[in-house]
């Protein structure tokens, strides 16, 4: 039977106490990736169409992981207005316990604010992260056993941009 109009149905296990499942989240790094200017691939107007922002390194720590964010890949992104969709791959390489593994990263998501919020960040001011929704789910892929936990789980990533840099913090779906 289809959902009526304004319904939503929400599929998952029922516990014993008859409630549905929540999700739930382990924090297990922030991400501190140093990125170039923008290149503009299209579009009319500053801002809009696609572009592609080089990564150019990086680092990141937490209680889960850390490592460095290697020169290379970048983020080919699509702006509409206030809203921009995200499409980043790049490598990480990750400290384990015989030195260091290297892990694939494709970050998708999307990127919205405000007007007033756009116009503070296009003047160089800083805007508090609540005003933006920057929300990235990510894909690690790696064949190193030590990072098997990263490959077989989502990962979703709470983002701000600072100068030159992005900074996520990166959750693990429990």
């Amino acid at each position: 039977m289809a959902a009526e109009a304004g319904e939503h149905r929400v599929a998952g296990t029922i516990g014993a106490d008859g409630e549905r499942m929540r999700p739930g989240f382990e924090y297990a790094f922030e991400l501190r990736v140093e990125v170039d200017p923008e290149i503009p691939l299209g579009g009319s107007d500053p801002g809009e169409g696609l572009h592609f922002t080089p990564i150019s390194g990086g680092d990141f720590d937490g209680p889960l992981l850390r490592g460095t964010v290697r020169p290379g890949g970048g983020d080919w992104w699509v702006g509409t207005g206030l809203v921009c969709r995200l499409d980043a791959r790049y490598v990480i390489d990750a400290e384990v316990a015989e030195g260091i593994a290297s892990v694939d990263v494709v970050n998708r998501g999307y990127w919205r604010t405000d007007a007033a919020s756009a116009e503070r960040l296009e003047a160089g001011e800083h805007v508090d992260e609540t005003r933006l929704y920057y929300r990235t789910a990510f894909v690690f892929q790696t064949a190193h056993p030590e990072l098997q936990w990263l490959a077989a789980s989502q990962f979703v990533g709470y983002a701000r941009p600072g100068p030159g840099t992005v900074v996520i913090r990166v959750f693990r779906l429990l």
